[in-house]
């Protein structure tokens, strides 16, 4: 078979995975890096449009090269913050992207003789399979989707990593990068979202079956989800920055986070995820939706205990002791995910999470101590805990839209 280049020189160091991924705010499961192209043996590759041959070629080879060095960059991302000033490799990577997906969407026309008619390759982060081949069209422009979606959650972990200020103040993060890496977190749904409604339903049943588990609809569901609940975690936290953001608001936003990470939960909690960035992610998503439960019960029993009967303030106790003990199961399976190959640490805390874990231990404590003569029964306690219901809230954030491009015409060119 035909091959138009030599693998990357990193792709030894990605097939290999890093020990240690450093600080992590948003998870990222890894890159997919594409393989170089090959083409099938004459006569076969004789009916290819040379000129398509030609331009997919050198638009996969840039790519793969560009990949490689960001794959590597992915896992670095402490490296990423420190020396990229003003341009950006995952920025121009993604335009390249942009550039290369009008000429494969050319091959799945109505009509195209050429959907199948080329294999193409990429390395996988979350399968047990290293590689998986597929002699699809709409394979690879679901592998390029779901690359500009990484890349996306990739960008909004910079932002999101505390720095020193110029002045050598405490490591902080900008209200500006937060609010730029909700827009982030907005576009990665928008691509994975666009994986899931409008590109997996153009592949074959059979060809489904061949996908790898990285690009499964449950993996792009979770993560997609994951996109917006992080995002969602950031408006909290400008929430509880913002004088004018009431409890309700607040606590809405939690609810909200916590219907994200529910899904997330749902979808990736029973799927054959390989040790490594496979198990990585399901920890990530487990400890998201015990940490988004503390915050939710938190600002819940907060309102609860504004009423003014003892079944409120029972009630807003209960939620609060809930509160309190998911912190607590968040703060351990924050351990078992930084633990988890590759190693991980935490950044310094900040946003919501710097708020919730200085506040729900002395406010949970302070309201026991002040309503403790309800409390004498330690059996109706645990009963309303239990029973303890979150409202139930609408997620008002949506990703935004992301619509593939027009097609290329190299695609049905002869020559």
């Amino acid at each position: 078979m035909g091959c138009f280049s030599s693998k990357p020189d990193d792709a030894s160091a990605i097939r290999r995975r890093p020990a240690s991924i450093g600080e992590v705010a948003v998870f990222v499961p890894g890159l997919r890096v594409p393989e170089p192209l090959e083409l099938p043996p004459p006569p076969l590759a004789d009916c290819l449009p040379r000129r398509l041959t030609e331009r997919l070629a050198v638009s996969r080879t840039r790519i793969a090269s560009m990949a490689a060095r960001e794959a590597l960059a992915v896992s670095r991302p402490r490296w990423r913050a420190i020396t990229q000033h003003g341009g950006s490799t995952s920025a121009d990577l993604v335009k390249a992207l942009e550039e290369y997906l009008p000429v494969v969407l050319g091959m799945t026309k109505d009509g195209s003789e050429l959907e199948d008619k080329i294999q193409f390759a990429w390395m996988n982060q979350e399968d047990d399979a290293e590689e998986t081949a597929l002699p699809s069209a709409w394979y690879e422009v679901l592998s390029v989707v779901h690359m500009m979606a990484m890349l996306r959650l990739s960008q909004a972990n910079s932002l999101l990593l505390p720095k020193t200020s110029l002045e050598g103040y405490h490591a902080k993060v900008s209200e500006e990068n937060k609010r730029a890496s909700v827009e982030v977190f907005l576009k990665a749904a928008g691509h994975l979202e666009c994986a899931m409604q409008h590109v997996l339903p153009r592949m074959s049943p059979e060809k489904r079956k061949g996908l790898p588990v990285d690009l499964s609809e449950a993996v792009l569901r979770a993560t997609c989800m994951q996109a917006l609940g992080q995002a969602i975690d950031v408006q909290l936290g400008l929430a509880i920055d913002s004088p004018k953001a009431t409890l309700a608001v607040k606590r809405r936003l939690a609810c909200e986070m916590v219907k994200c990470w529910q899904q997330a939960h749902e979808s990736i909690g029973d799927l054959p995820l390989l040790d490594g960035w496979g198990e990585k992610h399901r920890l990530f998503v487990k400890w998201k939706h015990i940490e988004a439960k503390a915050a939710a019960y938190y600002y819940h029993g907060l309102i609860l205990d504004e009423g003014n009967s003892e079944k409120c303030h029972r009630m807003a106790v209960a939620a609060l002791l809930s509160a309190e003990e998911f912190l607590r199961e968040s703060r351990t399976a924050c351990e078992a995910f930084h633990a988890a190959s590759p190693v991980s640490r935490s950044p310094v805390l900040w946003g919501s999470m710097k708020y919730l874990h200085d506040k729900i231990h002395k406010d949970s404590s302070c309201k026991v101590r002040i309503n403790k003569d309800l409390y004498s029964n330690v059996d109706r306690t645990t009963h309303e805990t239990a029973a303890l219901a979150l409202p139930d809230f609408v997620v008002a954030l949506k990703p935004e839209e992301y619509r593939l491009p027009l097609t290329d015409s190299a695609a049905s060119a002869n020559d």
